[in-house]
């Protein structure tokens, strides 16, 4: 199998990546408990910089000091404490010649714990489907949330916009608004988690809305020259196999409006990135390429590099993320590209939490496996 394609360097946004390997974004737990980098954070993200990869995009990171926050020992960007704490760990990630985008994200209902408010707030008072995740220390079912006001909104937009200018004053070379899995943006762009009445509601043109006023305030907030992204997915963290109900009809109008709204890139995230998004036809990156002229970035099983360079020969994407592949193996581009065998993923990793302890000690317990 030629490699040419996945390892040749490319332009990201404004970013030049010196391969098509991406870190995916993966939720860690590790954090202090006010939301600053945690002990085990800097070596953690450093080793993928030196396994290879393009570009690290790190961990969702909170957003505000009011609804945002998802987990406990959930790193933030909402303060200047916070965004201090991630200035050396970009820099250590960068030092190893790899681009580190932050993930910005807000929970909405789906938060398992805020240290701000015991209340959640979503786009509707619609309980989330499932229970709470063990792994992240959740217990139980999702708590219902209130609908979200007017300046709730605001708030909730202005967050993402001054955390996007924390994380470019603290070194990073660009941001990703996450609008997937089933947080809050996403919320809004679910039909059946978002029933507003108002401009927010009502098909998918509104529920796209605030997902495109997020990206047109970040744009504001960090100007033209530093690299904006938007994670989208259909399924999420509490309901897998969801679907937009209007099929490539809802693509069509999704990914054109984030490319309006000022997006560099679009990165798309499903169980199997490579499947059809509607269970025939075309995937939802391949989608996105047709619908935008913007790059995207797929995700979904593609720890494999034949299926993952399959997708950029397709011309289907043109970066693949790469997540629990990675964990196993943060040396995944360099162990591809000199034929070594790869470690693959184990839930122990996961067990019985999903932080960097955990995975310290499912290493230090398999060394040499």
């Amino acid at each position: 199998m030629s490699q040419s394609n996945l390892f040749d360097s490319a332009t990201l946004g404004k970013i030049k990546l010196r391969n098509r390997t991406i870190v995916a974004p993966m939720t860690r737990v590790s954090a202090n408990d006010v939301g600053t980098v945690g002990p085990l954070m800097c070596s953690y993200y450093q080793r993928f910089g030196t396994g290879g990869f393009g570009a690290i995009i790190t961990e969702g990171v909170y957003t505000d000091q009011d609804f945002s926050q998802g987990y406990r020992f959930q790193p933030g960007i909402t303060d200047k404490t916070q965004a201090a704490s991630w200035a050396p760990v970009i820099g250590a990630m960068q030092a190893t010649g790899a681009k580190v985008i932050m993930q910005l994200m807000h929970a909405g209902a789906l938060s398992q714990f805020n240290r701000f408010s015991s209340q959640t707030r979503g786009p509707s008072a619609v309980q989330p489907k499932g229970d709470q995740m063990a792994e992240y220390r959740g217990n139980g079912a999702y708590r219902q949330p209130f609908e979200m006001t007017p300046a709730e909104i605001e708030t909730a937009i202005a967050g993402f916009a001054d955390a996007a200018k924390r994380a470019q004053d603290s070194g990073a070379d660009g941001v990703e608004i996450h609008g997937a899995n089933g947080y809050l943006l996403d919320q809004f762009l679910t039909d059946y988690t978002n029933q507003r009445s108002d401009q927010y509601g009502q098909g998918v043109e509104g529920r796209i809305l605030l997902t495109c006023q997020v990206i047109e305030r970040v744009r504001e907030a960090v100007g033209s020259e530093f690299t904006v992204g938007v994670r989208l997915s259909q399924g999420k963290v509490n309901d897998f196999d969801h679907k937009w109900s209007g099929q490539a009809d809802s693509a069509r109008v999704i990914f054109a409006a984030v490319e309006t709204s000022g997006a560099d890139y679009i990165h798309t995230t499903e169980h199997a990135a490579e499947a059809p998004a509607f269970h025939t036809g075309a995937s939802l990156a391949a989608l996105a390429k047709k619908f935008t002229n913007l790059p995207v970035i797929a995700n979904g099983k593609l720890g494999d590099p034949a299926v993952a360079q399959r997708m950029l020969a397709k011309g289907h994407c043109d970066f693949v993320a790469i997540g629990k592949d990675a964990l196993a193996a943060q040396d995944w581009p360099e162990k591809v590209q000199n034929g070594r065998m790869r470690r693959a993923f184990d839930l122990d990793m996961f067990a019985p939490l999903a932080d960097l302890q955990t995975a310290n000690a499912f290493f230090s317990a398999h060394a040499g496996s």
